[in-house]
This record gives structure tokens, sequence and C-alpha cells, in this order.
């Protein structure tokens, strides 16, 4: 299966002083097939979102490569780039604010098709709003209503459309299911690998909740601090994580079990700073088993089999 998406060495950094860079990407490679789900997990912080944004060319890469279907968007040309972008969409973490208060449901759905003169008859633009609409599983009767007469789960729906609308191949679903609550959350997902298996369609799903990454992903990346700790498929991670720092998420996970006894690891220590770090495992400083070649040089993902690679010098790394 060839892969629609692939980053090479991918490098997002950002200026905060003179010679001080904080590093949000750091030397990411990836691939995702063609309608598969790349899952990405993390704390708060590692880049994950960031990451999202510049494959999707919101933000311009520091270095480093974005093949999406065969083509380097990196150093393609203005105009390339813009037949791209109608093949990459996104959906936004927070269904409210990514949406103009002051345009109805008909005119958020058909701005992107208008934008890109999909059509030229009103009455075909009118024609797909509402056939988005009833493939996200929105009434049609809601379309003149505006993003704060709906609640969390119908806005949600209206950012699915608005990424649907021009026929894409690939989305970045950051984090689009955090906002709502437990019983709509599963309604979106549901909704997501319906689309997937329904259009084809190669994801690319971007959470700090591993229940829900687990249930929708096929390949699973741990980031930590800019850079990928962990890579392997979804069961293959869960049933046999390599990286201190997998395994702790993981050991976070509250599970149902009355009178379960077992004590919670506690990760200890101070958070590497992300601007200027040098070189070695980000994580050595939290790690309980932190050697001396842990630091100063670069820990690289090393294949353990299964498709698994994990950066980890308890993996040979």
């Amino acid at each position: 299966m060839s892969n629609l998406v692939e980053t090479v060495d991918l490098r997002k950094y950002f200026t905060v002083g003179k010679n001080r860079y904080l590093h949000a990407v750091d030397g990411v490679n990836l691939e995702i097939p063609e309608g598969k789900t790349l899952g990405v997990v993390g704390e708060s912080g590692c880049g994950k979102s960031t990451l999202g944004r510049v494959v999707m060319g919101l933000l311009p890469a520091t270095s480093g490569q974005i093949n999406f279907d065969g083509q380097d968007i990196v150093s393609c040309s203005k105009k390339e780039f813009r037949q791209v972008r109608r093949k990459v969409q996104m959906i936004f973490q927070d269904p409210y604010s990514s949406l103009d208060p002051r345009m109805s449901i008909y005119e958020l759905i058909a701005e992107p098709l208008i934008m890109n003169k999909v059509y030229k008859d009103k009455k075909e633009v009118l024609k797909r709003v509402q056939d988005l609409m009833d493939t996200v599983g929105l009434a049609e009767r809601y379309i003149n209503s505006y993003p704060h007469e709906l609640d969390g789960g119908r806005r949600q729906r209206i950012g699915v459309a608005r990424a649907l609308a021009l026929n894409p191949k690939f989305i970045v679903c950051d984090e689009p299911v955090s906002a709502l609550d437990v019983s709509i959350q599963a309604q979106i997902l549901n909704l997501l690998m319906d689309m997937q298996r329904d259009l084809g369609l190669t994801y690319m799903f971007i959470t700090h909740n591993l229940a829900v990454v687990k249930h929708i992903s096929d390949v699973i990346m741990v980031m930590y601090l800019g850079q990928c700790v962990e890579i392997a498929p979804a069961d293959e991670l869960f049933a046999n994580p390599k990286h201190p720092y997998t395994q702790a998420l993981l050991d976070a996970i509250l599970k149902p079990v009355i009178g379960s006894s077992k004590e919670r690891k506690l990760i200890r220590g101070e958070v590497t700073s992300p601007i200027n770090p040098p070189a070695g495992c980000r994580f050595a400083g939290r790690c309980e088993h932190c050697r001396p070649e842990c630091t100063g040089r670069n820990i690289k993902l090393v294949d353990v089999g299964n498709e698994h690679k994990v950066a980890c010098v308890l993996a040979g790394s």
C-alpha cells in the first residue's frame, strides 16, 4: 500500500529571542498509507498540534520534507500548493471558535465551494450543501441557523462538512472530540470512521485521549517535546509499549477494576526546556531508567519488530 503522506526530518522552530529557538517539531519522520489513520498522542505542549498545522501547510516548515501524494509541498510553488490545498483539510478542536458566528450554517458550508469556484450556479451550491449536511447527520432544518443556536456536536458536524466540501483525500483531525460530551464524542468518532470507509479518506488524528486514539487509529505515534519517541500499530503499542514515557501514559489510563490495589507510576523530575534543548533523550530528566548514554547524543528510532519503532537506549537506540 502506497503512502499518501510522508515527512522526512520535519522541523518547525519558533524564534523566542536572539539565537533562541523553541523546537516545537524536531526531526519527525512519519508515513500514512492511503485510507489509513495515524494517531498522534502526547501531553500538552509536545508539538502534536503544531505538527498537524505544518503538515497542512498552515505553518511553514523550518526544514525537512512533506511529501503529499509524491509531491514535496515544502518546496513547491504557490500555484502548485493551491492545487494540493484542496486535497488537504482540517477539523479543528473547538467547534465554536473555528466557526464565524455571523455566518449561517449554509454560508459556513458553502464558503469553501464559493471561494474555490467549484460551482457557477447557486442551485448547485445549495444542492451540495444539502448533500454534505445529510452526509454528516445535520437535519436540513438547521440550514439557516447560526452556530450559537446549536449544541457542540452539531457545531462539530458543521466543521466536518466544511472539511468534506472540496472532496479531500487527507484530513488532519486536531482533537476533534475533546470539547464534546462523551456520548457526542462517540457519535463524531463513528461519523469519521464511516466517512473513511465510504470515501477512502486518510486521517492524521491528534489527541491526548488514549482510549479514543486506540479506537480510531491503525498506527499510533507518541510524541514528547517535539520528537517521536515511539510508533507502532495500535494493538502492538498497547500490548507492548517500549518507551518509558509510553508506558507511563498507558499506566495513567483509568481501568474499571473494583478492588484493584495497583499503584500508579508517577513521572517525577523536571521537564526539559524545549528552547535550544541539548542532545539526548528529552525524557531523560524524568525517566527512572536514565543512563549516561541517554544524554549527549541523538537517540534514533530503531525497529524492534512487528513494525514497532522506539527511540530509547533500552531498546538498543
